[in-house]
């Protein structure tokens, strides 16, 4: 990968999607797997006047081996540490990113409804501090790639070819291929604000999605809801990317008014774990059935996880001619 370009997509990421201020802390999440990528973006926070940069490294073996040996009531316990940093972030408001190279078969093997449960529980322990940080600080997903994503993207080609490949694609359906990425950004967030000017101008009360392989599906939408897309602001004013990519638009559903039954047009992989040829059946708002052809367990385990998981809480619209669509490449990453 060339470095110029490398480098102006590490900047792209700490001046447009984190909008990083003087004298902020800084939270990384990733994992050891890409460690030079983290030292690059950290030594671009710390250019941008970052107070301090932490970095949360993650592995997706360990992970495995504790989801299978430990019991569920000792990963369900949230230990006074974990509290402690969840108060600290709150007071602190450093800005966040998420540096995701996931494997996305890293789930495989692992009971979907003990990690379902263990995440539910885990929220509950510090709710009230993730709550009361809500829209204060600024956060970034992007990707970043590793070998074993590389390998299930481009599974034909050798792995330096294949993570190179996968590269270049991030990149540019991040439209950062260039190195103006910033610029490109901007310019982009223009186009999505106009998008969600003139849905705003409609008025609407209802979506109908349908698409050839079956999807049937009518959702209520609130009262004089607005659509958002893009950038983000938090409380104080700051604008940030909080997705790179991005290409949707979206919306609030009315609780209660969903009717019908939408099919995937893509396979989802939710935390490392692949859900493919699935659809959900929708009445009175709450999704009833679902059926996944590989990853039922994994689906079913999301409408489960509490209270509000089985209603619609977002409605998005993206448009067929996007960089990331136009690849022609399954991610097997939702950022994609």
């Amino acid at each position: 990968m060339n470095k110029t370009i490398e480098k102006a997509y590490a900047k792209l990421i700490v001046t447009s999607g984190l909008a990083l201020k003087k004298g902020q802390s800084v939270i990384i999440k990733a994992n050891a797997d890409i460690e030079d990528f983290v030292c690059l973006v950290t030594k671009e926070c710390y250019a941008q006047g970052a107070k301090y940069v932490h970095v949360l490294w993650q592995s997706e073996k360990v992970n495995k081996v504790q989801m299978k040996k430990a019991s569920t009531k000792a990963l369900c316990e949230t230990l006074p540490m974990e509290v402690a940093y969840q108060q600290w972030f709150t007071k602190e408001l450093p800005a966040y990113l998420w540096l995701d190279s996931d494997d996305p078969d890293a789930s495989k093997g692992i009971d979907a409804a003990k990690a379902a449960k263990i995440k539910r529980e885990k929220y509950k322990a510090v709710a009230e501090y993730i709550e009361a940080r809500e829209n204060k600080y600024q956060w970034c997903i992007c990707g970043v790639p590793s070998k074993k994503w590389a390998k299930k993207v481009f599974p034909s080609l050798t792995l330096a070819k294949a993570k190179e490949k996968l590269y270049e694609a991030i990149l540019l359906t991040s439209r950062a291929s260039d190195g103006n990425g910033i610029f490109n950004w901007e310019k982009h967030d223009e186009i999505l604000k106009n998008r969600c000017s003139y849905l705003n101008s409609l008025h609407l009360k209802s979506l109908h999605y349908t698409s050839s392989n079956g999807t049937n599906l009518k959702v209520g939408l609130i009262p004089n809801v607005i659509w958002l897309g893009g950038g983000e602001k938090t409380l104080d004013g700051t604008f940030f990317q909080p997705n790179i990519p991005s290409e949707e638009v979206f919306t609030s559903p009315k609780k209660g008014e969903a009717e019908g039954i939408v099919y995937s047009a893509k396979p989802l992989v939710y935390q490392g774990q692949l859900i493919k040829d699935f659809w959900v059946k929708f009445e009175k708002g709450k999704a009833v059935d679902v059926h996944a052809e590989v990853g039922e367990e994994a689906l079913r385990s999301i409408l489960t996880l509490d209270e509000g998981s089985a209603y619609l809480g977002e409605c998005a619209l993206v448009p067929f001619d996007s960089p990331i669509n136009n690849t022609g490449l399954l991610f097997y990453n939702t950022l994609f």
